[in-house]
């Protein structure tokens, strides 16, 4: 991938994958961020070119696009379909549902190391806000959500995760960015909240972590309730079957 070419996605996030993976990576936050819109037919020969590669990584970002319903393949290439409102919305109905079954679970839990891992974390953060560095903020950002996921320990809700975490982490790299260049000041409720959340976790206080997933999904706040009086039925339904 050595060419002129300005990338979207930053290189350092994925410095140890394919070439195939730098070029999904890249596609996908163009498509994302509307740079290449909807409708926008996609040619294997042109990214090669434009990459500088073969056709083959072209071809494997390609499928990757397509399952992710980002790209539709057909016998002349590849239309681009670029992700709707409604489907925004439902990933951050599968983190809601992820991260208020994960703190059910770190309720019966000692999380004392991981509330260290959530602090180092936030730190971090802090030193990406004072040289703002939006990208850093947020891998920073994803790194917290995932440690907090990880510390659970269920590998199914990890291959969720890891599915939704590609098209999740470019929408939240997007609208860090543009945070950074038009709501700077909005940094400091940001980093609140994620002190809540580790409070949360240490005081296993469900209205405190219902309080910060109020804050984090400020778009979804009429969810929040009705998935964690959902999540608390589920988990006493575990526990009677148990006994």
């Amino acid at each position: 991938m050595e060419n002129n070419t300005e990338y979207m996605y930053p290189e350092k996030w994925i410095l140890k994958g394919s070439i195939g993976d730098r070029i999904t990576s890249e596609l996908r936050m163009r498509i994302i961020s509307g740079l290449i819109e909807s409708g926008t037919i996609l040619s294997e020969n042109k990214i090669a070119a434009d990459f500088s590669v073969s056709r083959s990584p072209v071809r494997d970002a390609m499928k990757t696009l397509a399952s992710e319903n980002m790209i539709r393949l057909e016998r002349m290439g590849a239309v681009v379909v670029g992700l709707s409102e409604k489907e925004i919305q439902e990933i951050y109905d599968v983190r809601l549902l992820i991260e208020t079954f994960v703190f059910e679970r770190l309720v019966k839990e000692d999380t004392k190391e991981l509330e260290r891992e959530l602090h180092k974390i936030v730190e971090m953060m802090k030193v990406a806000i004072k040289y703002q560095d939006a990208d850093e903020f947020s891998f920073q950002d994803v790194l917290f959500h995932e440690t907090i996921i990880r510390a659970a320990g269920h590998s199914y809700i990890m291959m969720i995760w890891n599915n939704l975490k590609p098209v999740m982490e470019s929408l939240i790299l997007l609208s860090m960015r543009a945070r950074f260049r038009e709501k700077y000041e909005d940094f400091e409720r940001i980093l609140n909240n994620h002190e809540l959340y580790i409070n949360a976790i240490t005081t296993k206080d469900r209205e405190l972590m219902k309080m910060s997933l109020h804050q984090n999904f400020d778009d979804v706040q009429d969810k929040v309730d009705d998935l964690w009086m959902s999540q608390e039925l589920l988990n006493k339904g575990v526990g009677d079957r148990k006994e």
